[in-house]
């Protein structure tokens, strides 16, 4: 039997494809994830996506690009060298403010898991927050979450940012040694460090947003946290990474809601002990109730994180924000549907 040039090529073709030849529309999608702090339990659901496989599952080749704190991963989606970041919700209404818009897609912590604690190394007679006027307060980065969650406590204390300096010591190593040694006062920084330190007895906790309780008592509602989002341009232009980016965080989600501590241990890297699993383990335990169980970013939560950030920041106060702009649910609905509890 004769063949034509073209019925060579399409029989050329057709065998290359059952033979598994790779084509294009399966390559798999690249795409850049900045965080200010993978080892926190913060952004746990991020590496149990990665540990468990949810990101391959979804054809997705993920980056993720780790720095010091939540703000410089912010300036790196800004400037480009990201494409999407998994941090603070409240950075989405403080760009729009600023005229950049961003949004939140998928929720990964139902309350800041932020813990403010002063040092009994260097302030044992501390009795109030107004004891540490003049004082060095830690935070994660200047910027950062931790840092709003500084100013948004020591107000309540009528204290206002130029009565304290602020330093940046990370959320890892640096910052159980700069509390060790004295460096600072206080600080707002997050698990493991918190509870490496409380094992010491080095810090006594003024505020514990880890506690969704209490947080909800401070912030007057759900004051959400961690989350995955991006300029509202890349979302429009890439909504199937942006899907998959969804299912695989609310499949995380709901791991981590069941996971026991052998689970966690097995998952996530030795370095994010931080020399004690055990420690590590019990911090896990403390800060689950405050990560998101199905991923839904709330209702009321870009106006309780709004009325937050205008107590910290009051040339937000004339700022008239649009709530609905800087978050979505839609790709969340999406992944339940796909994935069924």
């Amino acid at each position: 039997m004769m063949f034509t040039r073209r019925q060579f090529i399409a029989a050329a073709a057709a065998a290359a494809a059952a033979a598994g030849a790779p084509a294009v529309f399966a390559q798999k999608k690249s795409v850049k994830i900045a965080v200010g702090g993978k080892a926190l339990y913060y952004y746990l659901p991020i590496s149990i996506a990665e540990s468990q496989g949810y990101f391959k599952d979804e054809g997705l080749d993920v980056e993720i690009i780790d720095f010091q704190g939540g703000s410089r991963s912010l300036q790196a989606v800004v400037g480009g060298s990201a494409d999407v970041v998994s941090g603070a919700f409240e950075h989405t209404l403080a760009m729009q403010a600023r005229g950049q818009s961003l949004q939140a897609f998928v929720l990964q912590g139902r309350a800041p898991q932020c813990v403010f604690a002063v040092s009994n190394k260097t302030m044992p007679n501390y009795k109030t927050l107004t004891d540490l006027k003049g004082k060095k307060i830690g935070v994660t980065a200047p910027g950062s979450s931790s840092h709003a969650i500084a100013l948004y406590v020591l107000s309540t204390a009528g204290i206002k940012a130029n009565e304290v300096s602020f330093i940046g010591v990370g959320a890892s190593s640096a910052a159980v040694a700069a509390m060790r040694s004295g460096q600072i006062d206080a600080f707002v920084n997050l698990d493991p460090v918190i509870a490496t330190l409380e094992k010491d007895n080095i810090i006594k906790i003024v505020a514990d947003t880890r506690v969704i309780e209490e947080s909800d008592k401070l912030f007057g509602g759900p004051m959400v946290a961690g989350c995955l989002y991006a300029p509202t341009r890349y979302i429009k232009e890439n909504p199937e990474i942006v899907q998959g980016l969804t299912n695989a965080v609310v499949r995380a989600d709901r791991w981590l809601a069941k996971a026991t501590a052998e689970d966690i241990v097995k998952a996530v890297p030795e370095s994010y002990f931080l020399g004690n699993k055990e420690i590590y383990v019990a911090g896990f335990m403390k800060n689950r109730p405050a990560l998101s169980h199905d991923g839904y970013i709330p209702e009321k939560a870009p106006e309780i994180s709004f009325r937050s950030l205008q107590i910290v920041n009051k040339k937000l106060e004339s700022f008239k924000p649009d709530y609905k702009a800087v978050y979505t649910n839609k790709f969340v609905e999406a992944a339940h549907k796909k994935y069924p509890a």
